[in-house]
């Protein structure tokens, strides 16, 4: 009985090393951007974010995933799970939108980096219910539209 189970277990361990490597796996532990750009989907997105001011003093995860330690890579395991899933099983959204969550995370990092410029806007109310991109959409990507396809610098 033991050994069907170390048998199963040598297998399982086998089949996640060799997914780890043959996904590149431990790159997405890491924050370069060129990683989150491994899907086509996201090519005008990385490349609007490259064009765009925040691209000098910003990646993906200084904006997308919380600072701490154990959050951010909590984060990053969800998002992951649902970003493989919907590769997987080929629901990828036409438009992609940040779900409730991710939009937290994402005001929540912009008031840690300008949150003193933040709190003099509309006399400090900061909890207004709004978040800082619904009028600052094209401050980390830059205009919309500028391309589709990667290395083009002009608007369609």
């Amino acid at each position: 009985m033991k050994l069907p189970l170390a048998f199963g277990l040598v297998s399982l361990l086998a089949a996640v090393v060799v997914g780890a490597v043959a996904t590149d796996f431990t790159a997405y532990l890491g924050d370069d951007p060129t990683t989150c750009n491994n899907y086509h989907v996201m090519d005008a997105v990385h490349e609007n974010w490259f064009h765009a001011g925040h691209h000098a003093s910003a990646t993906c995860n200084d904006c997308h995933t919380p600072h701490e330690f154990i959050p951010k890579y909590v984060v990053k395991a969800i998002n992951g799970f649902n970003h493989v899933s919907a590769f997987t099983l080929g629901r990828i959204p036409e438009a992609i939108r940040a779900k409730e969550r991710s939009r937290r995370v994402v005001q929540a990092n912009c008031i840690r980096c300008h949150g003193e410029t933040a709190s003099s806007i509309a006399d400090g109310q900061m909890n207004s219910g709004r978040v800082c991109f619904e009028c600052h959409r094209q401050a980390a990507h830059g205009p919309r539209g500028i391309s589709l396809l990667p290395y083009q610098d002009k608007a369609h």
